[in-house]
């Protein structure tokens, strides 16, 4: 049996499959039980101090009169939780409720993102009363 090797000079970068999964959400609306909705918007763009891992990114659980009750976003940096603490240079962030300006995140990974993001839209749903259950989904391409 003849295996060819790579040249680790010439061979592509390994797939980022965390980073694909986080792109396919951009555009897209999941309707949920009770009348509540996620929203996504994701884009890439160059690396800058605000977003070094060159996202743009906001995703949003809302209430059913339309109302964010939850986000991740890095639309802009936030003030850090702590009395002698500095603003980060990195713009990732989350707001717990609707009235919260916003917390630091401490952005790893694509994957990471949507797992934590998902896991605290079902701790606030759970909090309300309601089941995470998507009842329907609309994309940009459908409107």
């Amino acid at each position: 049996m003849i295996t060819k090797r790579l040249n680790p000079s010439s061979a592509e970068p390994p797939r980022d499959h965390g980073l694909e999964l986080l792109l396919a959400y951009d555009g897209r609306v999941m309707y949920l039980t009770g009348g509540y909705s996620l929203k996504f918007a994701i884009r890439l763009e160059e690396p800058t101090a605000g977003r070094p891992h060159g996202l743009r990114y906001s995703f949003t659980l809302h209430d059913s009169r339309n109302r964010r009750i939850l986000g991740f976003d890095n639309a802009h940096s936030v003030k850090p939780l702590g009395r002698n603490s500095r603003r980060a240079a990195a713009h990732d962030h989350w707001h717990r409720d609707a009235s919260d300006n916003g917390r630091p995140y401490p952005f790893t990974d694509a994957a990471t993102l949507v797992s934590d993001f998902f896991n605290q839209v079902e701790r606030t749903l759970h909090a309300r009363g309601v089941v995470l259950e998507v009842t329907g989904e609309r994309s940009n391409e459908e409107i």
